[in-house]
Formats: C-alpha cells, sequence, structure tokens
C-alpha cells in the first residue's frame, strides 16, 4: 500500500503537472534526458581518455537548444495557463507592455540621448577649442606676414630680433615656428625656444590662405600659411604649432581628461556616386557597410578604414577626470576624430582621435556659464518640470491602479457569485459599489439571479401542478365510463380527448335497469381545473339523482322550478321516476347556489328505453344531438332550455323521440365542429356526412374517422377545445 508520505508527494506533483501530459512536454523531457545521457557520456569517456571526436559535444550543444527552446514555450504556456489566468495579471501585464515598456525604451532612448549629447558637447569643447587655436595661429600667422611684408619693403634687418622678442614676451610663442619663403626660396626659419630645429618644407600643394592640423614626421602640427605680394615676387609665411602635451593641458583646463591618439586611425577614398546604406552610412565595393564620413573634398569622400590592424594607442593625455560633486555626477567618455593634412603627401586618410573623460557637472558649469544669471532661474525651472512631471506620473499611477482594482474587484465579485450560483445558491447578491458598466453587469447579474430564483420557484409550482394535474387526470379518468353495458336493443360508444391536461366535457352511460338507460354529454364553460371539478361535481350529482334519488328536503325546489312538471311523493322521488327535466331543473339550482356567477355548464341528458323504443330527453343549451336514421334521415333533439347554472328558478321542457333498428344516436361537443384552418369551421355538416358515410361500421371505428378528420383539419395548429364524441346505435 502506499504510504501518506508517498500519495501526498504524487498529488503535488500533479497539482504542478508532472507527469507532463501535452506533447510538447513529453518531447521536452524526453529531449532533456537524452541530453544529460549524451553529457555525462561524453564526461567519461573524456575522464578515461578515449578517443571519440567532438561529435557528441556538437549534439550536446543541439540538443542544449533545441531543450531550452521548448521549455520557454512550456514556461510561457504555464505563465499564460497559471498566472495570467487571473485578469489583474493580464491587466498587470498589459500595462507594462502598453505603459512600462514604451516608459523604459522611453528612458533609455533619452538617456542614451543624454549620454551621446554630454560626450559631443565635451568633444565639441575640445575641437572649438583647437579650432579656435588654430583659428588664432592663422590671425597671428596673417599679421605676422604683412608686417615681414611691410619691413622688407623699407629693408629693415631687425625682422629676426623681433620675432625672437616676441617669442619672449609671448607665452604663446614659446613653442612656434615660423619659416618665410620668398619666390620659393627659404629666407627665415624661427626655431623654437628650446634651440634650433630644422625648416620643415613648403609642399607645392599648399595654397595660402591656409590653416590646418597637419602631420609632419609622425608629429602632429597646427600650421597656417598666408601669401603677400612683394615687389613683384611672392612672399610665404607659415608658423607653426606643435599639437603636444603643453597645448593639450590647455584645452583640458577646467573641463577633465583629454587623450590624443595620433596613430592607428586610417580612412579609406570612396567615390561620391558609390551606393549608400541607410542612415547616411557610405557602402564600399564589397557591399559592406561602413563608417560615417569624416573627412571630405570637393572631389572624393572618406570613410573608417575597419581594415586596419595598428594598434590605437594613446599617444599622450592631459588633464584629469574631475571628481563627483554628487551621486549622480556621472563620468562621460566619448571620442572625436580631427582631420590631418599629411605635409608631406596631401593625404587626408590618416586622422588624429581626441577622447574626453569628464563629469556632467563640468559640462553643466560650460553650458550654463554663457547664460550668467539667468542659470539658476533655468535650473529651477527644469526641476519644477522635472517635479511636476513626477507628480503627473505618480497621479496617473494612482489613478491606473484605482482602476485596475475596481476592474479586478467587480470581475472577482462576478466571479464567486458565478461559483455561488453554480453550487446552487441562487439567494446571492453582488453589492453594487460603483456607477460604470461593470456595476451595470453586476446589477443586470443580480437581475438574472433574482429571475432564475423565481423562475425555479415558478417551475417547482409547475412541476407540483402537473403533479396535480396529473392525479387529477388519472381521477377524472376513472370518471368516464370504462366498461359500458351494452342493452339488448341499443350499443352505446363514448370518446373524449381534453385539449390539456384534464378535460371540461362531461359524458355517461347509466343502466337503470336491463331496458332503460340514461345517456348524458355535457360541456362546462372554461378549461383546466376549475372546469374539470364542476365536471366531477355535475357527474356525482347525475349519478346520485339518477340512481339514488331525490331526497324530500329538494322537493319543493325542485317541483315548483320544473313548473309541475316532477311527481310529488310525500317521502320523495325514487331515482328512476326523476325525469331528465326534473333533474335538470335540480342540477341548475345546484350549480347556481355552488359556483362563481361566470360558471356554467351546457348538459344534454336523455333516458332510453328498450321497450317502447324511444328516448326521453331534455337539452339544456347543449348542441342538439342528431339522430340519423339509415336511410339519411336527420331529427335534432332540441328541446329543455337554457344552459345550466348560470340562471336560478329555470324550468326545462322535456320530449321523447323514437330510435329504430339502424338508427344511430350523434351527440359531441363544440370541440368537434368549430376547430378553424384557412377553408373555415369544421362545421356539422361535415359530422354528419362523416356518419352517414360509415354509419355501417362500428360505432368505435366511426369514432376514429371523426376525430381523424378534426385532426387533419386542424392541422399543425394545437387542439383548440376538448373533443367529445358520443354514438348509440338502435338493433
Amino acid at each position: 500500500m502506499e504510504s501518506n508520505t508517498f500519495r501526498f508527494v504524487r498529488g503535488k506533483l500533479a497539482q504542478a503537472g508532472w507527469p507532463p501530459r501535452s506533447r510538447v512536454g513529453r518531447v521536452a523531457f524526453f529531449i532533456l534526458g537524452l541530453d544529460v545521457l549524451l553529457f555525462a557520456i561524453d564526461k567519461i569517456l573524456s575522464l578515461v581518455r578515449i578517443q571519440h571526436g567532438t561529435s557528441l559535444s556538437g549534439w550536446v550543444s543541439f540538443l542544449t537548444s533545441l531543450a531550452s527552446i521548448l521549455f520557454c514555450w512550456l514556461l510561457f504556456r504555464f505563465l499564460r495557463d497559471r498566472v495570467l489566468w487571473r485578469l489583474r495579471n493580464r491587466l498587470i501585464v498589459t500595462y507594462v507592455f502598453m505603459g512600462v515598456i514604451p516608459l523604459v525604451l522611453l528612458t533609455i532612448l533619452a538617456l542614451t540621448t543624454f549620454y551621446l549629447l554630454a560626450g559631443q558637447f565635451a568633444t565639441f569643447v575640445v575641437t572649438m577649442g583647437l579650432e579656435t587655436e588654430l583659428k588664432s595661429l592663422h590671425a597671428t600667422n596673417t599679421a605676422l606676414a604683412h608686417e615681414l611684408a611691410g619691413r622688407l619693403e623699407r629693408n629693415d634687418k631687425a625682422e629676426f630680433g623681433a620675432l625672437e622678442s616676441l617669442r619672449r614676451k609671448e607665452k604663446t610663442w614659446m613653442d612656434r615656428q615660423v619659416c618665410v619663403w620668398r619666390d620659393g626660396k627659404l629666407i627665415l626659419n624661427s626655431s623654437a625656444a628650446n634651440g634650433p630645429v630644422e625648416a620643415f618644407k613648403l609642399p607645392a600643394f599648399v595654397q595660402p590662405p591656409f590653416a590646418s592640423v597637419v602631420r609632419d614626421q609622425d608629429r602632429l602640427y597646427l600650421r597656417a600659411a598666408d601669401e603677400v605680394t612683394l615687389r613683384g615676387s611672392k612672399l610665404i609665411v607659415v608658423s607653426s604649432e606643435p599639437l603636444d602635451q603643453h597645448l593639450l593641458a590647455d584645452l583640458a583646463n577646467n573641463l577633465g581628461e583629454v587623450t590624443l591618439y595620433a596613430k592607428g586611425i586610417s580612412l579609406r577614398e570612396v567615390d561620391k556616386n558609390q551606393p549608400r546604406g541607410k542612415a547616411g552610412i557610405t557602402v564600399t565595393g564589397d557591399a559592406k557597410p561602413r563608417s560615417a564620413v569624416t573627412a571630405t573634398n570637393n572631389e572624393s569622400e572618406y570613410v573608417l578604414d575597419t581594415s586596419s590592424t595598428e594598434a590605437l594607442e594613446p599617444t599622450f593625455a592631459a588633464g584629469t577626470v574631475p571628481p563627483p560633486t554628487r551621486s549622480l555626477d556621472r563620468t562621460v567618455s566619448f571620442p572625436t576624430s580631427v582631420s590631418v593634412l599629411n605635409w608631406d603627401t596631401g593625404d587626408k586618410t590618416n586622422p588624429a582621435a581626441i577622447s574626453v573623460q569628464t563629469r556632467l557637472s563640468k559640462l553643466y558649469d560650460r553650458l550654463f556659464a554663457a547664460l550668467g544669471a539667468f542659470a539658476p532661474a533655468i535650473e529651477f525651472l527644469l526641476l519644477f518640470i522635472a517635479i511636476a512631471f513626477a507628480l503627473i506620473e505618480l497621479i496617473a499611477f494612482i489613478i491606473a491602479w484605482g482602476l485596475n482594482r475596481t476592474i479586478t474587484g467587480s470581475v472577482a465579485r462576478l466571479y464567486e457569485a458565478t461559483q455561488l450560483v453554480n453550487r446552487g445558491d441562487l439567494s446571492h447578491r453582488i453589492t453594487v459599489k460603483s456607477k460604470d458598466q461593470l456595476a451595470t453587469l453586476q446589477t443586470s447579474f443580480n437581475a438574472m439571479t433574482e429571475s432564475l430564483e423565481k423562475l425555479i420557484e415558478e417551475q417547482k409550482e409547475k412541476q407540483r401542478l402537473e403533479n396535480e394535474l396529473a392525479i387529477a387526470q388519472e381521477v377524472q379518468a376513472q370518471l368516464f365510463p370504462k366498461e359500458i353495458s351494452q342493452l339488448e336493443s341499443l350499443e352505446v360508444h363514448g370518446f373524449c380527448r381534453p385539449a390539456r391536461t384534464v378535460s371540461g366535457d362531461y359524458y355517461d352511460f347509466l343502466e337503470i335497469n336491463s331496458h332503460k338507460l340514461t345517456l348524458a354529454v355535457g360541456d362546462i364553460s372554461g378549461k383546466g381545473i376549475s372546469a374539470a371539478l364542476l365536471m366531477a361535481t355535475i357527474h356525482s350529482a347525475v349519478r346520485a339523482y339518477s340512481l339514488e334519488g331525490v331526497p324530500a328536503a329538494g322537493l319543493p325546489v325542485a317541483v315548483g322550478a320544473s313548473g309541475g312538471t316532477g311527481l310529488m311523493m310525500a317521502s320523495g322521488l325514487q331515482g328512476i321516476e326523476v325525469s331528465p327535466a326534473a333533474l335538470l331543473s335540480l342540477l341548475n339550482h345546484q350549480l347556481y347556489e355552488s359556483t362563481p356567477q361566470e360558471k356554467y355548464a351546457t348538459l344534454f341528458l336523455g333516458v332510453y328505453d328498450g321497450k317502447s323504443r324511444r328516448i326521453t330527453y331534455s337539452n339544456g343549451g347543449h348542441l342538439p344531438p342528431i339522430i340519423i336514421n339509415p336511410a339519411g334521415g336527420i331529427h335534432r333533439l332540441d328541446r329543455g332550455g337554457t344552459v345550466v347554472g348560470l340562471f336560478d328558478h329555470l324550468s326545462f321542457e322535456e320530449a321523447s323521440a323514437p330510435l329504430q333498428p339502424g338508427d344511430i344516436f350523434l351527440a359531441y361537443s363544440d370541440g368537434v365542429t368549430e376547430p378553424e384552418n384557412d377553408f373555415g369551421e369544421f362545421g356539422e355538416q361535415r359530422l354528419i356526412e362523416l356518419v352517414r358515410e360509415n354509419q355501417h361500421l362500428p360505432l368505435v371505428r366511426i369514432s376514429e374517422i371523426v376525430t381523424a378528420a378534426v385532426d387533419d383539419w386542424i392541422g399543425a395548429n394545437e387542439q383548440p377545445d376538448d373533443i367529445t364524441l358520443v354514438l348509440a346505435r338502435a338493433r
């Protein structure tokens, strides 16, 4: 037998979905087991130093990847079926995808953009400083060229002394070198302060005015050239300043650390008409994307040559990264390139790179330094906007959280209510706390459960009534004659089919003696239980008065009502001596006294005497029965009076009619003749013709033919009224 612990563990595993029931789950665990087995075999073979190649490692990697994909799919299905089953979790995931993820992406984009802008601004400060230095050199060189031209024009021999004096006075001239050519002949070489330096060449491609960063003998310089016309000759003055650590230190002053990379970067010249990739990236001939263009001239463009294998090493650095002023004062590192002209060849394919490392606070100070007194106001405005945005985001989060709780709370209450209703508790009602569509849904649910509760109560009541009607139907079926005693000279047959469960029609055969028989046919106003109860009352009264006699206490009323047609005796009237007219008077008075005013009945009573072959009758408002002779003639039994039970103190006429051998007595209710279709009512004439055509058949068969004809006439419609048919044939 299993232990309790084992059953508990197995139950927990079953709740967790183990063993897996889906095909994907079984395949995933099979692949995982196979992967673990191959991995173990591979390790064992490696330990015992058996050469087995690399095939097992490849299979292990492949199966691991495949198992990872399948388990990711299983995890997704688990999250979808378990975690995302609750509406609250679905809404949270929806909010994450609609709000959080875009916000995170926008934040990342904003931070990335801010970092790039900060880096660009840092490099912009350095490059602008370098550009300013180059412009200053060019302006100074222009002024110097005109000054030297003027001195030469005056044959002033003190030009060299002037330069040396300028070098001693101006710190910026400490490392500058000035070379002057007249008609291509070097006439002046003012070297740097640290000793004589060989004059640099004047390339043919240099066309003054000229100012650029140049590379001369693997060193970088800032050089500017100007040309002045002197007595028909050309005077070219070139000033050169080394791009060294001293200049870099000036650029890094109050900024951060600036690093120069003079080597390791090369450009590749590309035809302008060559096709380009997306986002402005120039594409070389091998269709591989290259970096953005960094140098151009009128004829060609240059892109970064990524195939260069030369290591990018810093030439020198200047300055230091300032310490952070606050916790969010992050370091900003960003590189840029500087176009460099080869002084020997004029080539621009080997630029220099400058990397800047600084702090956000330094960039902030440099950025807002130009604003002066307006800087605090702008800082306050930015802070105010940030706080306002934070408050708006907080308010939006609180509103979203509240809406989420209203939605999930309403759905949770609806779910709880459906579970209670599913268990049969229809009395539960949801407490509606809001005025929205979900509140309307909850109200509709409450109305639905209330309707269901009423419907079930009505169904129970209907079931109870149906049970009672079934009992009433059984009781009423006992009221109709089951075994009819046929007289020697008269055969009889009766049929009744209710329109509902119970019938308001009535027929009966009462055998008085061996040669006398009472026939009763009636129709009660209304349908259903009330008509059936009144039918039972008439049934019992007719049988009681016909078989047991009329009590003496009832004689004065009965005799007075009959207008003297009844027979008076001191002790009462015996049942066999009560005439049909007197019996109708008695029934009329009884029904009038014991039933509501709107209740009444039609009733035909007839007594057949086999010795005289006559039927004595009285008709209380019923459809007149018909006697059809073999020759087809008819005789209506219409003597009597009005309906029974509607008015008091009524008298009824009485008559008699012969019944010769072969004559058929036909009595019916309005349920036989009054059904309608598109051609009108079924009608009495159609009933008479059916009986005439089939009068030679047994009475049961005639009854079946008539009811079938009525059903065909009604068609698919509901039977409108009770169908009652009474047949008798003299023999």
